[in-house]
């Protein structure tokens, strides 16, 4: 089996008509109600992450003005980020869903795959401020406590949104334990992730950035993706892989883009299915990140799943 998070809180994070709203979710949830695959997943209940938690990539003083803000009635929190009055809830609640997939993949090896279905989303969230309709890091606090708490020596996390995950890369640049592997478009949002960031002091080596050109047919994006991907986790040899998911480079996307369609994510998804089970025993949490049109955003996390669910078959 394979576990699947999601909770109603998600749909608390109101945002009006911004293209990070509930209808995302709303979207995600009927299609794989729809095609019985939210049956085929293991639903466990969790909590929020702790503070603390949050503090291994966060900043305390940051997480504490979300909340006060969130308290107040919210707003724009910072140019593309709104918060509502439930938005810090659902922001812990997101990043608690990463933490509680670790901890049963990882610790209690209760299912080898998860899928996160949170919002708001989490890679462009910088250690002390939001940034790029995210609040707080799912995937970077999920990694921390892997290493900090279950003892991993050895993390990586891949991203395949099409947006550079800028807070991810940032909080784990100098750090050799947890290596980060981005493709994306470029140049575009926000402005980072070229070819030459590779990381600093002891993490140099252990970030991959793959800036991909508008218009590149899409066979050749995952040719290099299969290529860089393959190579990089033979260095790091990770305990365990975590995705940040985003599905806005599918070709219908009306934020990003990148001319992918639906089964080219079945594609990335078996790429790094099969990394997981060569070098991290199959382990693999899957964290949602961007995606814009709903019925390309459904279409394509049903074939993402229904990827997850076919390796914890395999592995049990």
């Amino acid at each position: 089996m394979t576990l699947l998070y999601y909770a109603p809180v998600f749909q608390q994070h109101l945002t009006g008509n911004h293209p990070e709203n509930g209808g995302r979710t709303t979207a995600i949830l009927q299609s794989l109600r729809a095609s019985g695959l939210d049956k085929r997943c293991t639903q466990p209940s969790w909590s929020p992450a702790t503070i603390d938690r949050l503090c291994y990539v966060h900043d305390r003083q940051y997480i504490k003005s979300v909340e006060l803000f969130a308290e107040a009635g919210g707003g724009a929190i910072e140019a593309d980020t709104v918060v509502s009055k439930q938005s810090y809830q659902a922001a812990r609640m997101a990043a608690g869903a990463v933490c509680d997939a670790v901890e049963r993949v990882v610790d209690k090896a209760e299912d080898k795959t998860a899928f996160c279905l949170v919002r708001p989303p989490g890679h462009h969230a910088m250690p002390d401020h939001a940034m790029g309709f995210c609040l707080f890091n799912n995937i970077a606090v999920g990694a921390r406590v892997a290493t900090n708490e279950f003892g991993l020596k050895r993390i990586m996390i891949v991203d395949f949104d099409v947006h550079h995950g800028n807070g991810t890369q940032a909080m784990f640049f100098d750090a050799p334990d947890v290596g980060f592997l981005s493709i994306h478009r470029s140049p575009f949002y926000p402005g980072t992730g070229a070819a030459d960031e590779v990381g600093i002091g002891a993490g140099v080596g252990a970030t991959v950035n793959l800036p991909i050109a508008y218009g590149t047919p899409s066979q050749q994006q995952l040719r290099i993706f299969e290529s860089s991907l393959s190579e990089f986790a033979k260095k790091i040899r990770p305990e365990l892989i975590l995705v940040s998911a985003g599905f806005d480079s599918h070709k219908d996307d009306p934020i990003g883009s990148l001319g992918l369609v639906a089964d080219d994510f079945r594609s990335i998804t078996k790429i790094i299915i099969n990394v997981a089970g060569e070098h991290a025993d199959g382990r693999l949490v899957s964290v949602l990140e961007g995606g814009y049109n709903p019925n390309a955003l459904s279409e394509s996390v049903g074939i993402h799943l229904e990827e997850l669910l076919g390796d914890s078959r395999k592995c049990h």
